[in-house]
Parts: structure tokens; sequence; C-alpha cells
């Protein structure tokens, strides 16, 4: 029994309310488990316009799921989720070590760029100073023209 890493990028049907949404997301979170499989990552994108028209749906909530699991599982996992009336369509794709750095990388970087908030509120002025020199009206200079000699 090989484990291998994988992702499966789910669309659910946006018609349905956030608390079906919301079980059908648990469902599969399960599922998953169920047959030997270990979350790694779930991410929410939420609902999203299609590119195109799938079964007469134009919006669809997308969920990715990162899961170790033992190589059959996945067609198992994969049978489930054909017989899920409630999705719209799904991908599976095995990770390969490289894409495995890549996401550990990009996880790294979105972590490193969530600053957590300041201890203390800067407050600022009412009305901003204003550093003018007064202007002063200088009379023109006479310019007189050069001879030639």
């Amino acid at each position: 029994m090989r484990i291998s890493q994988y992702e499966t990028a789910v669309i659910i049907n946006a018609a349905l309310e956030d608390s079906a949404v919301e079980a059908e997301i648990t469902k599969i979170q399960d599922m998953i488990v169920s047959f030997g499989g270990t979350i790694v990552d779930l991410d929410k994108w939420g609902r999203k316009r299609l590119a195109y028209q799938i079964k007469k749906h134009k919006i669809g909530y997308y969920v990715i799921y990162r899961y170790d699991a033992p190589t059959e599982a996945v067609a198992k996992i994969e049978r489930l989720l054909r017989l899920n009336e409630s999705l719209v369509r799904f991908l599976t794709i095995k990770l390969d070590k490289f894409a495995i750095e890549h996401l550990e990388d990009q996880k790294a970087k979105r972590a490193a760029l969530q600053v957590a908030p300041p201890d203390e509120v800067i407050e600022l002025a009412a009305e901003p100073e204003i550093f003018e020199e007064p202007f002063t009206e200088s009379e023109p200079e006479e310019v007189t023209p050069e001879t030639k000699e």
C-alpha cells in the first residue's frame, strides 16, 4: 500500500445554501479520511464565476483538497464524487515532489505576508501642519541692453 499526495479541486453547486455547501465540504473531507487519507490542506476559494457554463451552471463554489492517501483509495473517492449530484465538476491530480515543494514555498510566502496588527494605534493629527513661506512680491529688475563697442 503506497501513499502519495493528491490534490482534488471540486466545484460545488453555488445554488446551494451556505450550510449545505459547508455540509458537502465536510462530507468530502470525511470521505477522504474514511478511505485512509489524511487532509494536508483545505483551501476554500468561495463562489466564483465559471469560465464557461457547465451543466447549466454559471457560478460554482470552489474547494481545493490536498491530502495523502493510498493509491487504491483515489479510485474509490473519485467514484463517490462522480455520484454526488451537488458537485458540478471535480479533478484529481497526483502531486510530484516539485509540485509539493512549490506549494510549500507558496504557503510559507503567504504566511510571511500576513502581518500581525500593531499593538498601539497611531492617531493622526486633526489638521496636518503646512509649512509655507509667505509669498512676497518683489519688484522686477530692470534690464539694460548691452551696447556694442
